[in-house]
C-alpha cells in the first residue's frame, strides 16, 4: 500500500457486516477486514463459535488506513456515531458479548485517543457510554463469506434493514469523510 502513515485500527460495533459497509465509504480507509478479537479460547474462532458467546471473541473489523487523509480521531468518531455505544453486548437484535462495542487500541497514543473521544461524546447521549477500550489482541480474519458482506448481498434482509440506515446515517454526519 502506497503512504507513508498507514495505521491501523480495530473496532466492533456489533456485527461486523455494519461496520466493514461502513467504513468501505470512507476516504483515506485502504482496506477493511471482518474478523474476530478479544477472545479467551485458545485457537482460530471459528464464526459458528462466536455466535455461541463462549468464545469471549467480539465480532471486529480491521481498518488499514492511511493517517494523511484521515485521522484516527475522525475513524473513532465516525465509529461511534454509526453504532450505539450505550448498550451493553447489544446492537439492536444482535446480542450477546460478541456483539459488544470496543476499541482494540495499537499503542498509547491510540488509548488516549479513544478515551478522550469517549468522554467528548458523553454529554450527547441519554445513556452511558459502555464502548469497551481495551489492548489489541490477536485479530482473527473472518470467514471468505463474512467479507464484503454488504456489497456481495445488497439486497439480504439484513442489509436493507440494518446496514442501510447505518450508511444512511454516515453519509448524513459525515458527508465530508466519504470517497468520491
Amino acid at each position: 500500500m502506497v503512504g507513508k502513515n498507514i495505521q491501523i485500527a480495530t473496532v466492533g460495533g456489533g456485527c461486523f457486516w455494519c461496520t466493514e459497509a461502513v467504513f468501505q465509504e470512507v476516504k483515506g480507509v485502504k482496506q477493511v477486514l471482518s474478523g474476530y478479537s478479544g477472545g479467551n479460547v485458545p485457537g482460530r474462532p471459528t464464526y459458528r463459535e462466536i455466535c455461541s458467546g463462549l468464545t469471549g471473541h467480539a465480532e471486529v473489523v480491521k481498518i488499514t488506513f492511511d493517517a494523511d487523509i484521515i485521522s484516527y480521531k475522525d475513524i473513532l468518531l465516525i465509529f461511534m456515531t454509526t453504532h450505539d455505544p450505550t448498550t451493553l453486548n447489544q446492537q439492536g437484535a444482535d446480542r450477546g458479548t460478541q456483539y459488544r462495542s470496543v476499541i482494540y487500541y495499537h499503542n498509547k497514543n491510540q488509548k488516549e485517543t479513544a478515551a478522550l473521544l469517549l468522554i467528548e461524546l458523553a454529554q450527547y447521549y441519554n445513556n452511558p457510554i459502555v464502548t469497551e477500550i481495551s489492548e489489541a489482541m490477536t485479530f482473527y480474519e473472518a470467514e471468505k463469506e463474512h467479507q464484503d458482506f454488504y456489497k456481495n448481498n445488497p439486497s439480504f434482509g439484513y442489509c436493507s434493514f440494518v446496514i442501510d440506515p447505518k450508511l444512511a446515517k454516515l453519509r448524513k454526519l459525515h458527508a465530508d469523510k466519504l470517497k468520491a
